[in-house]
């Protein structure tokens, strides 16, 4: 019984982190794409990023350390809102 515990936990491992794979995945911008274009927009450091839909929303500080988030279009790769 033991030496089914470890490929079991390893499998629900996979099953849980595959989804948070697929949104890189399937966006037309990879995720590092997104973030090179927000930092290009002011961005300093990156706390989070999620894909939402059709955009990328990457949050974090800018130079001052001021907070920021910067939305990109995961298709063209335009700037769709800034918020500090």
């Amino acid at each position: 019984m033991q030496k089914y515990i470890v490929p079991v936990i390893a499998a629900v491992g996979l099953a849980i982190a595959t989804p948070a794979l697929a949104y890189d995945s399937a966006s037309p911008m990879s995720m590092d794409a997104a973030v090179g274009v927000a930092t290009d927009a002011g961005l300093a450091t990156v706390s989070h990023t999620e894909f939402a839909g059709d955009e990328w929303q990457i949050s974090g500080r800018d130079v001052t350390g001021q907070y920021m988030e910067v939305d990109v279009d995961a298709t063209t790769g335009r700037i769709l809102n800034v918020d500090h």
